[in-house]
């Protein structure tokens, strides 16, 4: 506003709202990825947005955006990262196509980049709250670069202690699953994008030493689970010790004695010296991790669930873009010019990571017309600019707060972006907003119970085959007896990933209305036996490692596991009678 190039200004703050409901709490190294991939996207769709707005007439300009959100719908069934940028990549689109701005798109779009940048820069640059607690003695010796990544690691050793504490009891599932989440958290900030293929610092080393240390305690532990005895109170002492020693970077002191009378006992207490050795010696660099190739994630986006995601993607954009035009060209909005609003609405209506349909639908409603109120409020008695942009910044701090539900975020976005625009020389548009986002929720429902061609609940079928194939590889593995521990735990972390990435698509699917929910009936009793499949699988491992052979329990589990889950194969979707 200073430099008299408000456009520009909002375009940018509009990336840097968009970057903030990105980001998450973790690791720097993990939202580079997170926030900057989606702002390229983002980008992206600013440049072919503002270009096909200006060059394009309404019917090739909606078959264009209809055809990008084919696209997005069907790259977002990649992963989370990939949603995010589908997202981005759409809601840039529709503004750049809806919001005549008078700069070239080349301008908005690194002004786009620029405003994500800003938010991106200050996410590297500005510690962690929970670096900024505690002992500021103890503070001094850790490594800012690395606060998120430790406080990751630390809950691993966190979780398996609460495992054992567990084992034998009724919370054991739970707690298992907990584990599960905190390996994934932990392996994903310390794998994020570097300048280098390996860790380059001793610091870095030590951390990457210290997860996986990790994992063979959590392996013992859940073979002890699986086991379902009561094991010794002084077993979880020894991983809260680590645990410690990971968030004070400090050496891990006098450890438990060790108890060792059975197989999963013995694997606890070797990991715990291993750990230990690990702690001080701080070698480690093998994460574990499987990289998914281009083509693995090409076959995503173009199987089952990234066809069923990207055509109702595609056809919820493109009518609410056709719809939208047609209000524009019919002088339904008055002197207002913009007609983004109703399809950058039907892009966070429409997708399934935000919640069932029918919740997403109301609490967009709920939450714009509770906003679009407040900001008619604050427009009437705020001065101009200066209290717009003051109420700009608030809601921008608001925004990560606002995150916790969605009718919340969407309340704090919609009085932020009204505020924008109004800066940006449109007139207040608070009674005009809430009916186009009416009439998004309208058409979003209309799409999302619409029957489309193909089986129904095909990205619920494709995550339980994911899980279905990286349970028996790990089977597969530990059968064979091999040597290789390392590929043993590259390929356990897998299996119980796509298991827990599964599980939570199953969730999301189960809480939708019955006409959609039908489609992932059974889901969650094949994903049930696939967990127990893993977790005696594990517990196999352990005892292979102890003995060199398997007894009739593990024998006999595995065959009725096997069956179960042929029984139970194939019939995802099916009406469940009475």
């Amino acid at each position: 506003m200073l430099a008299g190039r408000t456009s520009l200004g909002v375009v940018a703050a509009i990336a840097a709202m968009l970057a903030g409901i990105n980001d998450r709490p973790g690791s720097r190294r993990t939202s580079v990825r997170r926030i900057g991939v989606p702002a390229l996207a983002g980008a992206a769709g600013m440049l072919v947005g503002t270009y096909a707005g200006q060059q394009l007439g309404v019917v090739p300009l909606t078959l264009l955006l209809t055809g990008l959100g084919l696209v997005a719908g069907g790259v977002s069934a990649a992963g989370t990262v990939a949603s995010g940028a589908g997202t981005q990549l759409l809601v840039g689109s529709a503004v750049g196509a809806g919001m005549p701005l008078p700069d070239p798109g080349w301008k908005s779009g690194l002004a786009f980049l620029a405003g994500a940048g800003w938010l991106l820069a200050l996410r590297l640059a500005l510690p962690t709250p929970g670096a900024l607690a505690g002992d500021s003695r103890r503070l001094s010796r850790l490594d800012f670069r690395f606060d998120g990544e430790r406080s990751a690691v630390a809950a691993v050793y966190d979780a398996v202690a609460a495992l054992l504490d567990a084992v034998g009891t009724e919370h054991a599932v739970a707690r298992r699953a907990a584990l599960t989440a905190a390996l994934d958290h932990a392996q994903d900030a310390l794998a994020g994008p570097r300048l280098r293929r390996r860790a380059s610092s001793a610091a870095e080393r030590r951390l990457h030493a210290q997860y996986a240390a990790a994992l063979p305690l959590g392996e013992a532990a859940t073979a002890l689970a699986w086991a379902e005895r009561t094991v010794p109170a002084r077993a979880a002492e020894g991983p809260r010790r680590l645990a410690a020693a990971v968030r004070g970077n400090t050496h891990t002191g006098p450890l438990p004695a060790p108890c060792r009378t059975d197989p999963a006992l013995r694997a606890l207490d070797d990991a715990l010296l291993h750990a230990a050795e690990a702690f001080d010696r701080g070698g480690g660099r093998d994460l574990h991790t499987r990289r998914r190739s281009p083509g693995s994630l090409a076959r995503t986006a173009l199987g089952a669930g990234g066809r069923e995601y990207g055509l109702r993607v595609g056809l919820c954009f493109g009518a609410s873009a056709a719809v939208a035009q047609v209000l524009h060209h019919g002088h339904w909005y008055g002197s207002h010019q913009h007609w983004y609003w109703l399809p950058a609405t039907a892009v966070f209506l429409v997708k399934p990571d935000l919640g069932p349909l029918a919740s997403r639908v109301l609490c967009r409603a709920a939450g714009t017309v509770l906003g679009a109120l407040l900001f008619a409020g604050f427009a009437a008695v705020l001065p101009r600019p200066e209290g717009l942009v003051a109420l700009v910044a608030v809601c921008g701090a608001l925004v990560p707060v606002a995150a916790r539900h969605f009718a919340a975020q969407t309340a704090v976005v919609t009085v932020l972006v009204l505020a924008l625009v109004m800066v940006g020389g449109e007139p207040q548009a608070s009674v005009s907003r809430i009916g186009e986002t009416l009439l998004a929720c309208a058409i979003v429902l209309c799409v999302g119970h619409l029957p489309m061609p193909g089986q129904r609940g095909g990205g619920i079928r494709a995550r339980i085959g994911a899980a279905d194939t990286a349970a028996h590889a790990y089977l597969t593995h530990v059968l064979s007896e091999s040597d290789d521990r390392a590929t043993r735990w590259t390929l356990r972390r897998e299996a119980y990933r796509t298991l827990a990435e599964a599980r939570a698509a199953i969730a999301l699917a189960a809480a939708e209305l019955p006409a959609l929910a039908r489609h992932s009936a059974g889901a969650d009793e094949v994903a049930a036996v696939l967990e127990r499949l893993v977790d005696t699988t594990t517990a196999c491992a352990v005892h292979l490692d102890d003995t060199g052979r398997l007894t009739p329990r593990h024998t006999e589990r595995l065959a009725g596991l096997r069956d179960e889950l042929g029984e139970r194969r194939g019939r995802v979707g099916e009406r469940l009678t009475a």
